[in-house]
C-alpha cells in the first residue's frame, strides 16, 4: 500500500514523534509498503489535503497530533488513518475529562482538581491549591504529554513556580494527589469490542520519578516484562485497562498508565491514544516479550486500522 506516515509536529515532544516516525517509516517499508514522510506543521496544511495514499500512519505526540486535531482533517478529507478517532482522542488528551470519564467507569483515580487561568491569576490558583492540597501532590498541565511541565510539590512554597511552569505549557492546570508506587503500564491492541492487554510492564527509572529523560533517554528507565504480580492482580489492572480504552471510545491501540499502591490498588494516571514507538518506548517491549516484531506491531495496526472502517 501507499502509505503517509506523519511525524515531528511542534508539540513539546517533537524529538520523540522524530524517533518514533522513523521506527514507523522503517518497519512499513521492511513490509513493502510505499512510504512518503511528511514532518507535520499545521502552515503546512497542503502537504495533507493534497495526499494520495491509501491510508496516514499518525505517529505525532502531543498537541495537533494526539489531541484529536489531526484526526479531524483526515476524516474531513476522508483519508483512513491508523488509531483513535477525533473525541476519543481528545478526551484521552483532556486528562480532567478523562478522568470523570474513568471515575464513572468504576476505575480508580487519584483525588484532582483543574485551575483556569482565564478564571484566576497565578496567585489566585497557588492559594487555591495551598487550601485544597497537602504535600506531596502533583502539578501538570491538563493537556501535556512525557511529564512536560510537571512538577511533584513536596513544599508549599513550591506551588507559585510549578503553577507558571504547567501554565506555559497549556492554560488549564490538573493537580492531583501523589501516589506512592510502581509505575505500571498496560498495551492495548485490537478491534472493537476484541481487545486484548499485552502483557504489564512495571517501569523502574532512574530518576526519582518517570520523567522526560527516563522516558526518552537510552538506559533512562528498566523495564520488566511481565510485571512480577500475581495473576488475579494482573487480570485486574488488564481488565481496567481495556475498559479505559473502551469507554473513551479508542481504535486500534493505545496505552494505559496506572500507579499500583503500596495496598495493590490500581490508580490510573492516563490513556495515550499515540503511545512512543522510539527504541526505548514501552510498546514495543510488550510486544516482543510475546514474540511480536517491532515490524510485524507496526503491520498489525495497519491490518486492524483497515479492517475496521
Amino acid at each position: 500500500m501507499k502509505i503517509a506516515v506523519l511525524y515531528g509536529g511542534i508539540s513539546g515532544e517533537r524529538e520523540v514523534s522524530l524517533s518514533s516516525g522513523k521506527g514507523i517509516i522503517d518497519a512499513l517499508r521492511k513490509k513493502g509498503h510505499e512510504v512518503i514522510g511528511i514532518d507535520f506543521h499545521p502552515d503546512r496544511l497542503s502537504e495533507i489535503i493534497n495526499l494520495k495514499v491509501d491510508l496516514v500512519f499518525i505517529g505525532l505526540h502531543g498537541k495537533y497530533g494526539e489531541d484529536g486535531k489531526i484526526q479531524s482533517l483526515l476524516d474531513m478529507i476522508g483519508l483512513p488513518y491508523v488509531g483513535s478517532g477525533v473525541l476519543s482522542s481528545a478526551l484521552a488528551m483532556d486528562k480532567a475529562k478523562a478522568k470523570q470519564i474513568f471515575e464513572m467507569n468504576h476505575i480508580p483515580v487519584a483525588k484532582s482538581k483543574t485551575y483556569k487561568q482565564t478564571e484566576y491569576t497565578v496567585e489566585q490558583i497557588t492559594e487555591l491549591i495551598k487550601g485544597n492540597f497537602e504535600p506531596p501532590f502533583v502539578i501538570k498541565p491538563n493537556q501535556e504529554g512525557s511529564t512536560l511541565g510537571l512538577t511533584i510539590i513536596k513544599k508549599v512554597e513550591d506551588i507559585a513556580q510549578a503553577v507558571q511552569k504547567s501554565l506555559r505549557s497549556d492554560d488549564t492546570l490538573l493537580v492531583e494527589d501523589f501516589i506512592q508506587g510502581k509505575e505500571l503500564t498496560v498495551p492495548i491492541i485490537g478491534s472493537s469490542s476484541r481487545e486484548k492487554a499485552l502483557p504489564i510492564i512495571e517501569i523502574i527509572p532512574k530518576n526519582s520519578y518517570y520523567d522526560y529523560e527516563s522516558k526518552y533517554a537510552q538506559g533512562g528507565s528498566e523495564h520488566i516484562v511481565p510485571a512480577k504480580l500475581d495473576e488475579k492482580l494482573t487480570e485486574q489492572i488488564q481488565k481496567y485497562a481495556i475498559l479505559a480504552h473502551q469507554v473513551l471510545g479508542c481504535e486500534t491501540y493505545s496505552r494505559v498508565d496506572f500507579i499500583l499502591t503500596e495496598d495493590n490498588i490500581p490508580v490510573i494516571l492516563e490513556v495515550n491514544t499515540l503511545p512512543g514507538m522510539t527504541p526505548t518506548s514501552l510498546f514495543p517491549d510488550a510486544a516482543k516479550a510475546i514474540g511480536i516484531s517491532y515490524e510485524d506491531m507496526i503491520e498489525e495496526f495497519v491490518n486492524l486500522s483497515l479492517s475496521g472502517r
